[in-house]
């Protein structure tokens, strides 16, 4: 298997785990937090940068890369030029790009989709679920208490939305953007992780 797999997944939904079960049965690398750790070694920049990025996600900069514009080689839009925020975005999507030329992988979140759009050896997954399903999960796996586990959701997804629509310029939720798109609640974590093993081929 010569893919490497991207993961964006509602909150809750079981995408993390998924994607780490897809890559265990592959042999693969698997990448969420670890890009994080990377790039802030790579780039210098302090490692909460990064984590707090999807928080400060605005919609105002960065349409640049939506239309292809590259920063680093734009005399005129010099990479010191951007935002902190910004120049995280370009640290670890460098990362991104360096983990996928190492070969096949499992990557979870951080707009992958779209950094790698222009290969070819893509699969972009989604994974979704009802909401009853994510507060269940949330309560049980997470340890959030029953009444604010609905808006730690919401909170949540809201944060992944923002941070994916400020840096690619498009919807989150725009189905059209994946390869497959699929419901953890129907069958569970595991039979879920099987149809996207079936659907991806042999080892």
């Amino acid at each position: 298997m010569n893919k490497v797999i991207t993961i964006g997944r509602q909150y809750g939904s079981g995408g993390r785990e998924i994607g780490q079960k897809v890559a265990e049965y592959y042999g693969i690398p698997f990448y969420d937090n670890e890009l994080i750790t990377r790039a802030a070694k790579e780039s210098g920049f302090a490692e909460e940068n990064f984590a707090k990025a999807e928080d400060r996600a605005t919609n105002s900069l960065l349409y640049s890369l939506a239309m292809g514009i590259n920063v680093y080689g734009n005399q005129d839009f010099g990479f010191n030029g951007l935002s902190l925020d910004d120049r995280i975005f370009l640290a670890q999507s460098d990362v991104i790009r360096k983990v996928a030329d190492e070969g096949p992988c499992v990557i979870v979140g951080r707009c992958a989709d779209y950094v790698l759009k222009e290969r070819d050896n893509i699969v972009n997954l989604f994974v979704k679920a009802s909401m009853k399903f994510r507060i269940d999960r949330v309560i049980s796996e997470y340890g959030e208490a029953p009444d604010k586990a609905a808006d730690i959701i919401l909170k949540n997804d809201k944060r992944r939305a923002n941070y994916y629509n400020y840096h690619v310029g498009e919807k989150w939720t725009n189905l059209n953007n994946y390869d497959m798109v699929i419901r953890s609640d129907f069958v569970g974590i595991d039979q879920t992780v099987e149809c996207i093993c079936k659907y991806l081929g042999e080892k």
